[in-house]
């Protein structure tokens, strides 16, 4: 355990490394440059967004007010499997960045972890749904207790906010969910056939 606890702030670390990195690189250095590599809607080159997005900031305050909730929810996605953390952030990213690209205002530029943030938050509500053990649903009522509130950001309110970040961001983590939930219920499928096969020889 500790040896996997230790991992998990590694990447944790890693992550907001990056994060503060690249937005004090994008303020002293690049001015605000680096924000051009967000996810562009309907433009072929946004398309690159949708790799750098989730990794840019507008200005300290937009990053400062996603890093906390952003270690809180890795963190947590990560509780049963450190694997699991890669696997929804993959998809949070293809998801919800495509949904941004294909649904966001033209001519607008998409950034921030907050697409993570919502996806983390999708996959925790509804793994407890999903998997139906008790550490998945501890886990999904710990979020909701934590962070249900913050499912409003799905829909439109500030026009300064990206919603469809937010929205596909969260379907994407719905979709890790439950794409999660089939391998788990396969596997302690296959180790209940084993099970029997073992008892017969």
């Amino acid at each position: 355990m500790s040896r996997e606890l230790k991992l998990q702030i590694k990447i944790l670390a890693t992550f907001i490394g990056i994060f503060w990195s690249l937005e004090i690189l994008d303020l002293t250095v690049f001015h605000g440059q680096l924000d051009s590599y967000g996810i562009m809607p309907h433009q072929l080159i946004g398309l690159r967004g949708i790799l750098f997005a989730p990794f840019l900031h507008g200005c300290l305050g937009h990053l400062i007010a996603n890093t906390v909730p952003f270690l809180i929810l890795g963190w947590l996605v990560m509780v049963q499997e450190t694997s699991d953390f890669w696997i929804v952030t993959g998809l949070t990213m293809l998801v919800g960045g495509l949904g941004v690209w294909l649904f966001g205002e033209p001519g607008s530029v998409h950034i921030g972890a907050s697409i993570l943030i919502f996806g983390y938050l999708g996959f925790l509500l509804l793994r407890g749904y999903f998997q139906r053990n008790i550490a998945s649903i501890a886990l999904s009522l710990l979020a909701i207790f934590l962070y249900g509130s913050s499912i409003w950001g799905i829909f439109p309110s500030d026009p300064r906010i990206s919603w469809q970040g937010h929205l596909f961001g969260f379907l994407g983590g719905v979709i890790a969910a439950k794409l999660i939930a089939n391998e788990k219920h396969f596997e302690a499928k296959q180790r209940r056939n084993n099970s029997g096969i073992d008892r017969y020889q």
